[in-house]
């Protein structure tokens, strides 16, 4: 099964518009979105997707509950996310304090985490981590997502 993983879109809703049709394209069953989408305008790009939109909330969404509100039937909201999808565990989270020692403990397959813009793709143990790096492109000016099959892990880096 083929999921988008992306973070930090950071309300740029150009890049966004970008993200949403890659992930079409390649025909993900599911996005996952590790923080920071920052504005509920934004729901108007990625209600373009053809998918479910999973989502946590980054250090920079204040506004949670209009968040709610407005991908409401599009995408579900979490502090942190613990569940299962194309038959792997995966945890996501935004800010990565614990990531190393969730990762750790084998209870996962795949870890996705955001907050930091930085690209950050490796295992650890029998754990996939993944921070796709920013969407927005704000802080390091380079935009990217990923793409990943969960049935082999196999992945790809897409610079938008």
């Amino acid at each position: 099964m083929k999921i988008g993983i992306i973070s930090d879109s950071h309300e740029n809703m150009p890049a966004i518009a970008v993200a949403v049709k890659i992930f079409n394209n390649e025909k993900v069953k599911r996005v996952f979105h590790a923080g920071d989408i920052i504005s509920p305008i934004t729901h108007t790009e990625f209600k373009k997707l053809k998918c479910p939109l999973t989502a946590v909330f980054g250090n920079n969404d204040g506004e949670r509950e209009y968040l709610k509100e407005k991908f409401k039937g599009l995408a579900e909201f979490y502090d942190f996310y613990s569940g299962e999808c194309g038959g792997r565990r995966i945890f996501m989270v935004h800010v990565p304090d614990f990531v190393e020692e969730i990762a750790g403990r084998g209870n996962y397959d795949i870890v996705i985490y955001g907050h930091t813009h930085i690209t950050d793709i490796r295992k650890s143990g029998a754990t996939l981590i993944i921070n796709p790096g920013e969407c927005g492109s704000w802080l390091l000016g380079k935009k990217s997502v990923v793409i990943l099959e969960t049935k082999d892990l196999s992945y790809k880096l897409i610079d938008l």
